[in-house]
């Protein structure tokens, strides 16, 4: 077991570059997808070194803070919605035996975030001009964008395992050594 110092100082670290991440979003506009996906990678580094609870603790911690911090409130919402509790989630999702429950569990998530996520930004955020354009397109539109956003979040949900063998077998070794 680790000391309390060592979380804290964790925690502490990785929240600053989380709440980074969500501070570049304003800067780099176009980033505004993926530094919220970068910024949950980061959680699931609490996780792995603590334990999912530090994990996300963490993640409330930075989900209220990229309110104030983030320009973009769409890509905080994004974060919080989805990309910063999912790679937690998805250690507990990983221990369903039967693949295809586990991808159903994963898209019912997805889809639940996302859906959510959308609601909020167009009812409470008034940004609706994506609403208005999915709406003139009509329901061939929308159907679309579903399949692509769940496309989106499989390869994220990917990369995830790809981003935890990188950390355990480069990153990790260079940070233990450094101690």
């Amino acid at each position: 077991m680790q000391n309390i110092s060592y979380k804290i100082a964790l925690g502490g670290i990785l929240s600053s570059l989380c709440l980074l991440c969500m501070f570049l979003t304003g800067v780099f506009p176009v980033l505004y997808i993926t530094l919220p996906m970068i910024a949950g990678v980061l959680m699931m580094i609490m996780s792995v070194e603590i334990t999912p609870s530090w994990a996300y603790l963490t993640f409330f911690a930075t989900g209220i803070l990229s309110v104030f911090v983030t320009f973009d409130k769409e890509a905080a919402l994004l974060y919080i919605m989805l990309f910063g509790h999912y790679p937690v989630t998805r250690q507990f999702i990983e221990k369903i035996r039967l693949p295809f429950v586990r991808l159903a569990v994963k898209l019912i998530i997805f889809n639940t975030c996302v859906l959510s996520e959308f609601y909020i930004a167009v009812s409470f955020l008034g940004i609706t001009e994506f609403y208005e354009q999915l709406t003139e397109k009509g329901k061939p539109a929308a159907a679309g964008i579903i399949i692509l956003v769940n496309f989106i979040c499989l390869i994220y949900d990917r990369s995830i395992d790809s981003m935890l063998i990188i950390y355990n077998q480069k990153i990790k070794p260079k940070l233990i050594r450094g101690r």
